[in-house]
């Protein structure tokens, strides 16, 4: 098959995907990835041994919500979903930016009367160019990572029902985890922060025990909605017509 069929048929399985994943999960993935990406902005704790951000109280849901994605419909529509979610939290990003450089004042403003305050609401909703392409870079791999891990365990492991569900999602999460905040604190912390190398590998684990622990703490809502849609055969047109691709290509 040349470029251009091969483009055509990845177009036609993304609308099919997009088309057959519930409407709720996807809405949740995308919302969870642009809320942590705003509210990275403010920190939680911040400790020589621990740094958390306030997107730690959403990151988990986009791991979750991934993992629930990647047990019903496979790694690759994990994969594709993640990027979707990264391109849409760009072109946001790319808007507040030039909202934040319109001349109107922010509500907050009237209630203080500081320019200061209207200047400091701007740069945060506008974002620094370098935290924005480093968190989509570390969420491109991350997320990437995390479908590819999710659906080899899956594939590799006999457990069945919970077990099998808790396996492939902690130990993809776990890893995923560990490297998007490596990631991004490597490119961002390091560079632009001054962060130590032993700053970056302690607060890379340490936050991504964190925001394993919460997605470990909701793992039975993710489980119970992963048998909801395999139960009411949810997606199983998408399921169909990949098989239907496969068999072509054979």
């Amino acid at each position: 098959m040349n470029l251009s069929g091969r483009v055509r048929r990845e177009l036609r399985d993304t609308k099919a995907l997009l088309r057959n994943i519930p409407s709720l999960a996807f809405t949740l993935f995308v919302v969870s990835v642009i809320s942590m990406n705003l509210l990275a902005n403010k920190e939680l704790v911040q400790t020589p041994t621990l740094a958390l951000d306030c997107g730690f109280c959403v990151s988990w849901i986009s791991f979750l919500t991934l993992d629930c994605i990647c047990k019903r419909y496979g790694a690759r529509a994990g994969a594709k979903v993640s990027v979707i979610a990264i391109l849409i939290n760009l072109c946001v990003c790319g808007v507040f930016f030039l909202l934040s450089l319109t001349p109107g004042k922010w509500g907050e403003y009237y209630s203080t009367g500081l320019d200061a305050v209207n200047l400091a609401l701007n740069n945060t909703i506008g974002g620094s160019w370098y935290v924005v392409l480093g968190s989509a870079l570390a969420m491109f791999i991350s997320f990437l990572l995390n479908s590819a891990l999710n659906g080899l365990i899956g594939g590799l492991t006999r457990r069945t029902g919970y077990a099998e569900f808790a396996l492939r999602s902690f130990v993809s999460t776990g890893i995923s985890q560990f490297i998007d905040n490596l990631v991004f604190a490597t490119v961002v912390s390091r560079f632009f922060f001054g962060w130590t190398w032993t700053q970056v590998l302690v607060c890379s684990l340490t936050g991504a025990g964190m925001e394993l622990l919460a997605e470990v703490a909701f793992s039975g809502f993710g489980y119970r909605m992963a048998r909801a849609w395999e139960k009411d055969k949810v997606g199983q047109a998408y399921l169909d017509f990949v098989e239907k691709q496969k068999e072509a290509q054979q």
